[in-house]
């Protein structure tokens, strides 16, 4: 049997007491202190019909907001060239949308047919359209013939040759977005398609068929290696041709010798079709 000495059995005693005091101590604290008093102010009938008033309101707004489609019809017949910005957000597009049409009708169109293909238009906003609209009678000496001809008058700018003052000249161009078609152009070495102009920096989609209509493309001004004297190095500078790809392709040109076509380069295990109907138009035999 263990005996302790007076001190140690005063020191057990005194650090049970502390440890009470620590544990118990807040909760005596909090059960005896005075609780406070709860008033629960009642609202007057004026205050509660302000209230139900209000919320009524919004609920039918959320329901409201909910319900309501995504675009709306015309509140009176119209001719689609006199259309403003406001009037085709008003209709459910959004700005840069409504931007997109307008370049459509500044050229003015003179059928629902013609109102169709513009892009951002869909479906479902033609169909609530499509019986509101008038249009002006086109001239007889306007055929789409003679049309075409004036879009032609204002396509000025052959994009694999031009410098930054001529693309300038292209309507709806930007500085910035003139630089980055020629860094693009340089980095391919000229376009062979305007499907490129999506690989442009912040081209969007709407950008591009606005550049589409003022802007033209010639495939002899592009570029091109040779592929039996480029070495890996050159090759891979292309942004469509690999590291890897290059290697490959100048191995070939060793075991085999010389290439005599382009398509000489699809016996490459690392070409698909889809690279080489790229590349066809970046390389040259010689």
């Amino acid at each position: 049997m263990t005996h302790y000495s007076k001190s140690t059995k005063r020191g057990i005693i005194i650090f049970t007491l502390l440890l009470l005091t620590i544990f118990v101590a807040p909760d005596l604290i909090q059960y005896f202190r005075p609780k406070p008093e709860i008033s629960i102010e009642q609202w007057s009938n004026t205050e509660k019909q302000v209230t139900e008033k209000l919320s009524r309101e919004t609920n039918a707004g959320y329901r409201k907001s909910w319900k309501k489609k995504h675009f709306s019809r015309p509140l009176a017949k119209f001719n689609p060239n006199d259309y403003t910005l406001e009037d085709w957000m008003a209709l459910g597009l959004s700005e840069k949308q409504s931007a997109v049409v307008l370049k459509f009708t500044a050229q003015k169109i003179y059928s629902n047919e013609e109102l169709k293909r513009v892009f951002v238009i869909s479906d479902e906003l033609y169909e609530l359209i499509k019986d509101s609209t008038f249009y002006p009678e086109r001239p007889k000496n306007l055929d789409r013939q003679t049309e075409y001809k004036l879009e032609q008058k204002l396509v000025s700018v052959e994009i694999n040759r031009a410098d930054l003052d001529e693309l300038l000249k292209a309507r709806d161009i930007s500085t910035f977005d003139a630089k980055q078609i020629i860094k693009t152009r340089d980095n391919f070495g000229g376009f062979y398609s305007l499907s490129q102009l999506s690989e442009v920096w912040q081209a969007t989609p709407e950008k591009i068929a606005v550049w589409e209509k003022y802007i033209r493309i010639d495939p002899e001004n592009i570029r091109k290696i040779n592929i039996n004297t480029a070495s890996a190095k050159e090759l891979s500078f292309h942004p469509y041709i690999s590291w890897n790809l290059a290697n490959s392709l100048v191995k070939m040109r060793a075991q085999n010798g010389f290439y005599k076509e382009i398509r000489e380069i699809k016996k490459s295990v690392l070409m698909t079709d889809e690279l080489y109907e790229k590349l066809k138009y970046y390389l040259v035999v010689d």
